[in-house]
């Protein structure tokens, strides 16, 4: 199984991060059972773009896609919310996701 990881960019109690997931939806329930085991029971999630964040993370995307090669799983990449938000534009993020009550 070789499926190019999907980035999601989740904003949560704590702040945003920036994940990479082989798992069919950022609402799956197996994603969402490890996000929920970290403390995070609701979100608001974007999908980015692979290439932008690829571009934009040049040093760690290609070694922690490598690392979801034929693995159903999540990955994070970036968890420093003022990084996030540097590397991103708000304007190019699509619909959001919402998860939670």
């Amino acid at each position: 199984m070789s499926v190019t990881p999907q980035s999601y960019l989740i904003f949560t109690g704590t702040g945003p991060i920036l994940v990479l997931s082989t798992y069919p939806s950022v609402t799956d329930e197996r994603l969402v059972a490890k996000l929920r085991y970290k403390g995070i029971d609701k979100f608001i999630a974007y999908e980015v773009d692979a290439e932008a964040v690829s571009d934009r993370y040049p040093d760690s995307y290609p070694s922690v896609s490598r690392d979801l090669r034929g693995v159903e799983d999540l990955r994070v990449l970036d968890f420093n919310g003022h990084q996030i938000m540097a590397n991103f534009v708000l304007g190019e993020l699509g619909e959001p996701i919402k998860y939670g009550d």
